[in-house]
């Protein structure tokens, strides 16, 4: 199944998506011995390449994508898996090459994953001298983007920013109809740990237990996931109560869940269909417990929503992604260049949009999960010059704590919140 996976990420599709449509026959302790496997490789793969790349005569160049593939997970299972005996990561990977390459793939594979079983006491990796090189190679980032990263955090901080992307996310659950106390109190007789979450109040971190989405307390509504770094945005919003807001880019949901927290109607809209199905199921678990609004949701393109004139918009626009890696290790070797570009010409056509539909007085908050400033601050800055009825109104000082805080924006970083990454910005209409 994860050599599946490997296969359909080759073919374009995103790795939450392609593993769940493949693990549905597994248990739970078969689905997660496989997330470890497929989510390790990903965070390791340049540094796994060099070290194959070694060991295979002519390089990795010759290979057929999939073998080398299968490489690499063999590789993984070796060096990082310690629940894996060596003989059967080195079998089970030779037995897969020879079904899906024949006598050949499976020479090889035994050959390669022989020698990396051999030397793994004394295995050697050339680093570079260029220190982004050295980085980007030894914490398994693109070349280019760790080059952008270093001109804006230095050396260290990338290297510090690098390390929180390879470490493994932890899921932190929002209460809905009770609260933390309460919640942990349902969860604590099925194993699951809990401790507070950083910087978000309410949420919950998980420390322990099997799968989240199997529980009792799961399917009767009485949480959903969402890391601190996405509750923030919508705290940050300050939305006024008894507001109609839309959420124009809403699925999965949870912000549109966070909104309807104090909000009177909250209309949740995604240009997908299918995606907005995940919204609809999200507010069909929880709703029982927990938004006090009215919820309705519509297809619809942000760039033209469709919608009369409404107290508050929420635009938490289409975006790099650069924010969740640790989260998302597939996106790191998926993004191109030319991506950040693309996505904030598309970010400007969606907030022209959703500015239209803002009332007199009312608020527009732009948010991503990037943290390229391209999406993010100069995106603010460009749409401010081109909207004179517009100003940047930060919330209330204490919404949120001082050190998300940059300049009336939301900022929030990996390397220094222990959160996923993501930004801000809270626009107000000027009255006419």
């Amino acid at each position: 199944m994860a050599a599946e996976v490997c296969a359909a990420l080759r073919l374009g599709e995103l790795l939450d998506g392609a593993f769940e449509r493949r693990v549905g026959v597994l248990d739970a302790r078969d689905r997660r011995w496989t997330q470890e496997l497929l989510w390790g490789m990903l965070r390791r793969r340049a540094w796994l390449d060099a070290l194959l790349d070694a060991r295979v005569r002519g390089g990795l160049g010759r290979l057929d994508e999939d073998v080398l593939d299968l490489l690499r997970l063999g590789s993984y299972q070796l060096l990082f898996m310690g629940s894996v005996p060596a003989y059967a990561a080195i079998a089970q990977t030779v037995e897969l090459a020879k079904r899906r390459h024949g006598l050949g793939g499976s020479k090889l594979a035994n050959a390669v994953l022989r020698r990396v079983d051999r030397e793994r006491d004394e295995l050697d990796v050339l680093i570079p001298s260029d220190p982004v090189e050295a980085l980007a190679l030894s914490h398994s980032h693109p070349a280019w983007l760790v080059n952008r990263w270093v001109e804006r955090w230095g050396v260290g901080g990338t290297e510090q920013l690098l390390r929180a992307n390879n470490r493994e996310a932890a899921l932190t659950l929002r209460p809905a109809g009770v609260g933390p106390a309460e919640l942990a109190a349902a969860l604590e007789s099925s194993g699951v740990r809990l401790s507070p979450a950083p910087l978000a109040a309410d949420s919950l971190r998980l420390s322990g237990g099997g799968s989240i989405t199997e529980l009792g307390a799961f399917r009767e509504g009485l949480f959903y996931m969402q890391d601190p770094a996405a509750t923030l945005v919508t705290t940050y919003a300050d939305i006024p109560a008894d507001a109609v807001v839309a959420d124009l880019c809403a699925a999965p949901g949870g912000k549109a869940l966070e909104l309807a927290r104090s909000a009177r109607m909250v209309i949740a809209s995604d240009r997908s269909y299918a995606r907005l199905q995940r919204v609809t199921e999200n507010v069909r678990r929880v709703g029982v417990n927990h938004p006090r609004a009215q919820m309705h949701t519509m297809v619809a393109d942000a760039r033209s929503p469709g919608l009369r004139e409404v107290d508050a918009v929420l635009v938490d626009a289409p975006c790099t992604g650069t924010g969740t890696f640790r989260r998302h290790p597939d996106a790191r070797w998926r993004l191109q260049v030319s991506d950040v570009a693309v996505m904030a010409a598309l970010q400007r056509e969606i907030l022209d949009g959703a500015a239209e539909i803002v009332r007199p007085g009312g608020l527009l908050i732009y948010s991503t999960c990037s943290l390229e400033p391209e999406e993010n601050e100069e995106q603010v800055e460009a749409f401010l010059a081109t909207h004179p009825g517009w100003l940047l109104e930060p919330p209330p000082v204490g919404t949120v704590p001082d050190e998300v805080m940059d300049d009336g924006l939301l900022r929030v970083l990996p390397q220094e919140h222990d959160t996923d990454g993501s930004f801000a910005a809270r626009l107000r209409r000027v009255e006419a």
